[in-house]
C-alpha cells in the first residue's frame, strides 16, 4: 500500500466536508458551531500546506542558502485562528443568550416558536 504524498491535503479535504455537512445537516445550534469550527481548521491546514517549501529553511539571509520559506502564510494563519477563537466564542454566547430566551437550541423549534407569536 503506497502512502500519499498530500496527505495533508487530504486530510484538509476530509475535514472541510465533514465540517460543512455537520453545518448544514444538524439543527443543533451548538453542532452549527462545530461544524464551522472543524470547517476552519481545514482551511488553516490548507493555507499551512500551501506555505511550505521543499528544502526551505528559515527566512534568515545566511550565506549559502538560496532557498527560503515564505513566513506570511504562517502569520495569516495566526491570525485567523485568533479570529475563529473570538468568532466561535460570540457564536457560543449567543447560543446561551438564545438558550435562555428560546428553551431551546434547536433550529426548528426556535423557528416554530416565532412562528406561533
Amino acid at each position: 500500500m503506497r502512502f500519499s504524498q498530500l496527505y495533508n491535503y487530504e486530510i484538509a479535504i476530509f475535514l472541510s466536508m465533514i465540517g460543512f455537512y455537520v453545518l448544514v445537516s444538524r439543527g443543533n445550534l451548538v453542532k452549527k458551531v462545530a461544524g464551522l469550527s472543524m470547517f476552519q481548521t481545514s482551511v488553516f491546514i490548507l493555507y499551512i500546506s500551501m506555505g511550505v517549501v521543499q528544502d526551505g529553511t528559515v527566512p534568515i539571509l545566511v550565506d549559502g542558502v538560496r532557498v527560503y520559506s515564505n513566513p506570511l502564510p504562517h502569520v495569516l494563519i495566526l491570525t485567523a485562528i485568533v479570529v475563529g477563537v473570538a468568532t466561535t466564542a460570540v457564536a457560543l454566547a449567543l447560543i446561551i443568550r438564545i438558550k435562555e430566551a428560546y428553551d431551546t437550541v434547536e433550529e426548528d423549534e426556535i423557528h416554530e416558536q416565532d412562528r406561533s407569536f
